[in-house]
């Protein structure tokens, strides 16, 4: 027969006989003999139990209980079991069945050690378990006190800012007694998968955009490693958790929230400038950078801005009664043409920033450009006065051949009747000769 626990670590049988020998000594002995006798009993149903073993798991996830066992008994049954564990119902699930509702078993026959693992816990799953190996007469059982909190973390928060294409570092503090333990980070605030689901780890020092240091060297009571986060974008904002490893706890977590600003903020300014003449930029800063330098610089992203205040066209012209300084290009050249930055703040952060597109004219000629609609219409009347200057043509040359003709005619009969007048004279002469010759 296989006797199961008592709450006090006894089994069934050991009940009977403690009540059997107590009703004896309650007729034979004395009320003191009785009272020495009862607590000698619960000695031995206290030191039954081979230790205690704590577990901590988190609400919502699931916890693993591992209990070890002798050599020999390998092949035996295991079991888990809650509450009292004296009737079948406290079983919660053995190693006949490995699986039952929420609850799973392997048994390790080579490290002589079986896991029980509990998945989607509750608040009321916490409390006491036991874990079994049945065996002819007594079970041979260890006690488990399980603890159950939030998956959830933390009270204290670290905020950081920064911006799009920057990096950042994100500092983790963890005492000294975890010096050599692993350390990790990842996204979100479940303390129950952030191992799982991290970002790099103190194993794995990079990973992509993530580099994870851990300056020993350094250490005093505190210690703290460092993670970097490079070429930043506005999906990296978020919570994240920075975890040291415990092997007989829960890990240790503290909780970090990262903002990183976009660039939409910065004011923009279309400049036009022709080849040969000055140029005058303006660019604004906050009253509270009065004394700060101010820069100018060029490139099509903030990124790998080159700065140009050195070259001798550009002259860098503070005022210091308004809240902007200028910059005069003496001589535009084509080759200034391009995107420009500038601002008051050493960091170059996008709210004290303003983006200048600069275009330069040749200004030796202007070229416009034509809807398409109206670019058909030009070609048609074109086409249509072509043409009629064509005819108009046409009938021109006619006009001037009718009147080429008209010329010849003409001519004709002015020689006609220059013909007749030379004749005219002759007779004449001859009349007079005539006459002379007479006379």
């Amino acid at each position: 027969m296989t006797f199961r626990k008592s709450n006090c670590g006894c089994d069934i049988f050991s009940i009977f006989l403690v009540r059997f020998l107590f009703l004896q000594s309650k007729a034979k002995m004395g009320i003191l003999q009785n009272l020495l006798f009862t607590i000698c009993i619960a000695l031995r149903c206290m030191t039954s139990a081979e230790g205690v073993i704590h577990v901590t798991g988190y609400v919502g996830s699931e916890v693993n209980i591992s209990c070890s066992y002798g050599q020999g008994y390998e092949s035996y049954e295991k079991y888990l079991c809650k509450n009292k564990c004296l009737i079948n119902n406290d079983v919660l699930i053995t190693t006949s069945k490995s699986r039952e509702n929420k609850y799973r078993i392997h048994d390790d026959k080579t490290a002589r050690i079986f896991t029980t693992t509990i998945t989607g816990l509750l608040s009321e799953d916490a409390g006491k378990y036991w874990c079994g190996v049945t065996r002819t007469g007594t079970d041979i059982y260890t006690e488990v006190m399980l603890k159950l909190v939030q998956d959830s973390c933390c009270d204290t928060v670290t905020k950081i800012e920064s911006y799009e294409g920057y990096s950042e570092s994100v500092s983790c503090p963890y005492e000294s007694q975890y010096q050599n333990n692993l350390k990790y980070i990842c996204r979100g605030n479940r303390p129950s998968a952030c191992l799982q689901e991290a970002l790099i780890t103190s194993d794995t020092k990079q990973n992509g955009r993530f580099r994870l240091d851990d300056d020993k060297v350094l250490f005093t009571v505190n210690g703290t490693f460092t993670v970097n986060m490079s070429s930043l974008t506005h999906n990296d904002s978020g919570s994240y958790l920075c975890g040291v490893q415990r092997n007989s706890d829960l890990d240790v977590f503290s909780a970090v929230e990262l903002k990183v600003k976009e660039w939409c903020c910065v004011k923009s300014i279309k400049i036009k400038g022709t080849v040969g003449q000055p140029l005058t930029l303006q660019c604004p800063y906050p009253p509270q950078h009065l004394d700060k330098g101010k820069f100018l610089c060029k490139g099509e992203h903030r990124t790998n801005c080159k700065d140009i205040t050195s070259q001798s066209r550009f002259k860098l012209e503070g005022n210091g009664s308004s809240s902007s300084f200028s910059v005069v290009i003496t001589k535009l050249e084509e080759a200034d043409a391009g995107t420009y930055w500038c601002g008051s703040d050493s960091e170059r952060r996008p709210g004290n920033y303003t983006k200048i597109q600069l275009s330069v004219d040749a200004g030796h000629y202007v070229v416009y450009t034509v809807p398409p609609l109206l670019l058909l219409l030009m070609c048609v009347f074109a086409v249509i006065v072509y043409k009629c200057k064509h005819q108009k043509a046409k009938e021109d040359e006619v006009v001037m051949n009718k009147n080429a003709q008209n010329e010849d005619a003409l001519v004709e009969v002015t020689d006609a009747a220059k013909n007749n007048i030379y004749g005219n004279q002759e007779v004449v002469m001859c009349k007079e000769e005539t006459s002379i010759q007479q006379r």
